[in-house]
């Protein structure tokens, strides 16, 4: 973590304009697109600071949608899933929207109810490179594509897979 530059103070936690909600580090947040129309981008917030006249500044890590990274969506991706990446970047506090929480895909495929503001991430990946971590995942039946928790598996009679 970067160290506070002079005229900088360390905050633990930032309250989002105009609601009652806390953001602390290691949240998870949804920031706010500068292209009206797009979804929020969502972030894990590092580090909050204030400066001297008290803007409140987030380090945050970016989470990638499969869209947004190299290779495009695949059809074994969630709706709902993300990307860690190794991007870090500093934005204004003011372009959070709201929280979210981004399960791990364990937990995600055990939750009853997805809300709006549920995603699952099982890969890390490397923005400049497009690499993923890890590189393979387990795939199923005949199929051999890695599990989709948005489609419907079924029992395959043959080998007993799902």
């Amino acid at each position: 973590m970067a160290k506070t530059k002079p005229g900088r103070k360390d905050l633990d936690s930032y309250t989002i304009k105009g609601t009652n909600k806390i953001v602390r580090l290691g949240d998870c947040v949804l920031m706010r697109s500068p292209e009206s129309g797009k979804p929020p981008y969502v972030a894990r917030v590092e580090k909050i600071e204030a400066d001297h006249r008290n803007n409140v500044k987030v380090h945050v890590r970016w989470y990638y949608r499969p869209e947004e990274s190299i290779g495009g969506r695949r059809q074994f991706h969630g709706v709902k899933e993300l990307f860690l990446s190794d991007h870090f970047d500093v934005q204004s506090a003011h372009t959070i929207e709201g929280k979210c929480t981004v399960h791990t895909f364990k937990n995600y495929t055990k939750l009853e109810n997805v809300g709006a503001e549920d995603y699952f991430c099982r890969f890390e990946y490397k923005a400049a490179t497009g690499a993923f971590t890890p590189d393979r995942v387990a795939v199923y039946c005949k199929c051999e594509m890695p599990y989709n928790p948005d489609d419907l598996m079924v029992q395959c009679e043959g080998c007993k897979d799902w």
